[in-house]
């Protein structure tokens, strides 16, 4: 299976298991790091979410991965906060982080770039709206971002 497939049914066997605890699935990760398989779900809640929430979710999630053996090699689980410089996954995202500093990277170039360091302003029509350190808007359709992280910023809390 393909890591796309993994990271999609991951999600979707994550997402039940998270909003049953009242919390919500920020973003899932497959990938090879340091020689080895880590499926790793971001998950969040008001207030945050404690050691005790990831390590539950995990137990939780561990027991229906195994049963459901959607991944066929040896990996790690992980489940964690997102931190400070959370992912950004969803266009509602987008909305409740507006005027944070934001990390996009693009499927493809837009103008010949795939990287922007910028600011949210907002979404609209489809489209992630930012303005960059030169003081330029941009407008980047939600379906070309490849990756989107907010970007640390002492002082702020999520």
């Amino acid at each position: 299976m393909k890591g796309g497939d993994i990271i999609r049914q991951a999600k979707e066997l994550a997402e039940h298991v998270v909003a049953q605890r009242g919390m919500e699935l920020i973003d899932v990760e497959y990938m090879m790091e340091h020689g080895r398989w880590i499926l790793r779900f971001y998950i969040d809640k008001p207030g945050g979410v404690t050691v005790d929430d990831c390590g539950d979710v995990s137990e939780e999630l561990g027991v229906i991965l195994d049963v459901k053996d959607i991944i066929r090699c040896a990996y790690d689980l992980e489940v964690s906060s997102p931190g400070p410089d959370r992912p950004v996954t969803k266009e509602n995202d987008f909305l409740k982080y507006a005027g944070r500093r934001v990390r996009i990277k693009t499927k493809q170039p837009i103008e010949g770039r795939r990287n922007f360091t910028a600011t949210i302003d907002g979404f609209k029509e489809g489209k992630v709206l930012i303005t960059d350190s030169e003081n330029k808007k941009w407008e980047i359709p939600f379906e070309d971002i490849e990756k989107a992280r907010l970007e640390i910023q002492l002082g702020i809390s999520n």
